[in-house]
């Protein structure tokens, strides 16, 4: 049953068992020690010294007493234990089998060691094991495990008497790493080859449907496990619980649901499924009643369940269903564990409910990283950037080092609060302290220098990147849009065929925002053409947006209004916005009205263009209608929002309000105005 949680949640639960079983662990661990121990101070000569240990009268052989203890290192968490145990077998010459290999690759894993596993590899083909299926299949799953999942691919490729575990491995491998085509494409591999998944391939390769969230394929692969459940009635309830989940991440709930009222008794996995499916697509109501009716069942809840609950209580906003969780686990005495306690502070920051996170994140002592991170990404989605930055001084005094995750929620930070001093400084830090810089963290960059002002930095980190991804072009050509440098944007464009990069929706979009800024009307024309026509993207609502906003910066307003009229889809208020902002730039009053109109049938109960419209009649002198309309407003009881700007001083931010008189030096700011 194990095998149907997610990796994130079995670790979870491997942590739990750790601290649960901690006492028993230390009592194996203790007598692995005395093992090794007294294999060492007698030489390793078991025909004169015999072990002191009767549950290993069976091991007649030292090399066989050195393969438990590998096994009982990686079991007990120690794998560069392990680890050396092979060292000195291979420095004494003592033989190392294809039995001990798997053993000492988990090892690998559990360091985990990209060097080690490779040595490893090299002693398996110097002493003939690569044609030995069982030591392969180790082999491939040490690769995904260390992070490199080409050398799995091409190991997996290289196999030739593949098992239904080579498969399934490399299948599991894809789906762990988020790689779901190709997962589907080695599927079809594997039944054209006409190898029949056993229960645990069956099961990654539901998983890999669930995660596609493909109702018509989930319901091919379903009536594959139907027609075969002779085959597989041995994990009869396992892959019912993975059919469940399939089901609800394929936004099939009813059938989830007809599938765990079929359950002759349903596992706690299975309920955790079936409740986590339900808060996921906002049923609230039945989430909660189905949890109450698993108490009533006498099923009680463990931490992988509230986990997941909480997890999507943070995902659907549901606040309160979160606060009633977070009880429900102080009232029946839960030990709130580091990834608990993470959990509820992910959720509450999720739901805007600062104060709460920052109450769970002050019950705990030992914080950990991921902790301090949740906390300050709780400040950054408020754009609270004095807290987050305050939260990180202290993290970093507290010893803790952060991470590429934690330094990349507070770029973003300062890209949103368009804050570039506290930008430069944390990528001043990120030098200092030789943080790596993967992808995501140059994409940051690049996109917070842009977003502040800096463009020439934004373009220098761009330029000097040794390997870029779309995402990153797209920061490039967005920063160049946002500073009206429509040329240098569509001459990046121009460069994704020699970058080996293929532009997306989103590279469009910036690009024909960038024409739109600089007055590139013919340009964009030829983007849009050339999304169409070349790269055969179909153009979402957002690319007719941008076209409008083109069109009717450059006054081209019939041929704005023809080509709403003509699109393929519902204009959304962003286009319409776009439109009457332009009519109210070119003071076109007939226009106005008519895009006033299409908001009407659009939003009729919100009254927001009004503002825009009342100043386009206020423009043209119609002073009657624009009596009529804040008549109108007024019946509504809306007003218009008052204005705010903000100004970054020593790295503090600070807000002024039109008519504000909170700011405490309001007086001073007033006598310099009057």
């Amino acid at each position: 049953m194990v095998t149907t949680l997610k990796f994130s949640q079995i670790l979870a639960k491997e942590t739990e068992s750790f601290y649960l079983k901690k006492h028993e662990l230390h009592s194996n661990l203790e007598e692995t020690q005395q093992i090794h121990g007294h294999l060492i101070k007698t030489c390793l000569n078991l025909r004169y010294h015999k072990l002191p240990f009767p549950a290993l009268k069976s091991y007649s052989s030292t090399a066989a007493i050195q393969s438990f203890l590998i096994t009982s290192y990686n079991n007990n968490n120690c794998p560069q234990d392990a680890v050396k145990i092979y060292a000195d077998m291979r420095k004494d010459d003592t033989e190392v089998d294809n039995f001990i290999i798997p053993s000492v690759l988990k090892a690998c894993c559990l360091i985990p060691s990209t060097m080690q596993g490779q040595e490893v590899h090299g002693f398996v083909v110097k002493s003939g094991f690569h044609g030995d299926v069982f030591v392969c299949n180790a082999l491939i799953m040490m690769y995904r495990e260390v992070g490199n999942l080409a050398s799995a691919r091409l190991l997996f490729d290289k196999i030739d008497n593949k098992d239904v575990v080579s498969w399934s491995t490399m299948i599991r491998n894809y789906h762990r790493s988020g790689f779901l085509d190709e997962a589907l494409d080695l599927l079809r591999d594997m039944h054209i080859m006409k190898v029949k998944p056993n229960e645990s391939a069956m099961i990654s390769i539901i998983h890999v449907f669930a995660e596609l969230g493909n109702l018509k394929l989930g319901k091919a692969v379903h009536a594959y496990v139907m027609r075969n459940r002779y085959y597989y009635v041995k994990s009869e309830a396992s892959l019912s619980t993975c059919l469940i989940d399939m089901h609800v991440k394929c936004s099939n709930l009813a059938y989830a649901r007809r599938l765990f009222d079929g359950l002759s008794e349903a596992s706690i996995i299975s309920w955790t499924a079936m409740i986590s499916g339900y808060i996921h697509f906002n049923h609230l109501y039945e989430g909660a009643t189905l949890f109450s009716k698993m108490l009533e069942e006498g099923i009680f809840p463990n931490e992988i369940t509230i986990l997941s609950l909480v997890k999507e209580c943070g995902n659907a906003k549901a606040l309160e269903l979160g606060k009633w969780l977070h009880a429900f686990t102080l009232r029946n005495g839960f030990t709130i564990s580091l990834v608990l306690a993470t959990a509820f502070i992910d959720m509450y920051g999720k739901c805007d409910d600062v104060i709460s996170a920052r109450s769970v994140f002050d019950s705990i002592k030992n914080k950990d990283l991921t902790m301090w991170s949740a906390m300050i990404s709780t400040y950054a989605q408020k754009n609270s950037i004095d807290e987050a930055f305050d939260a990180f001084v202290q993290m970093n005094g507290n010893g803790i080092r952060p991470n590429e995750i934690t330094i990349v929620s507070l770029i973003v930070l300062c890209a949103k609060s368009g804050s570039l001093e506290m930008g430069r400084w944390i990528h001043s830090y990120i030098d200092k302290k030789g943080i790596k810089e993967d992808l995501i963290l140059k994409t940051s960059l690049v996109d917070m220098y842009a977003k502040c002002g800096d463009i020439d930095m934004a373009y220098r980190i761009f330029n000097a990147a040794t390997k870029r991804d779309i995402s990153m072009l797209n920061a490039m050509v967005s920063g160049f849009a946002v500073h009206g440098h429509g040329n240098a944007a569509l001459k990046l464009l121009g460069k994704t065929e020699s970058l080996g990069l293929i532009p997306n929706d989103i590279t469009f979009i910036s690009a024909l925002h960038a024409c739109s800024h600089a007055g590139l009307v013919q340009q964009g024309k030829m983007v849009f053409h050339k999304m169409v026509h070349d790269f055969g993207l179909v153009p979402k609502v957002e690319h007719f947006g941008c076209m409008v906003d083109l069109l009717g910066r450059a006054g081209l307003l019939d041929e704005a209004k023809e080509l709403i009229k003509d699109m393929p889809i519902r204009p959304n208020v962003a286009v319409l916005g776009s439109f009457l902002a332009a009519c109210k730039l070119h003071k076109n009053v007939n226009l106005g009205e008519w895009v006033a109109k299409q908001f009407l049938s659009l939003e009729p109960q919100k009254y927001g263009y009004n503002v825009l419209m009342s100043n386009i009649y206020a423009e043209a002198n119609r002073w009657s209608d624009v009596a009529h309309i804040r008549r109108g407003m007024k019946d509504v009881g809306i007003s218009k929002e008052a204005g705010v700007s903000s100004i970054e001083i020593n790295g503090s931010f600070h807000d002024f309000i039109m008519g504000d008189r909170d700011h405490p030096e309001y007086q001073n700011i007033y006598e310099i105005i009057d």
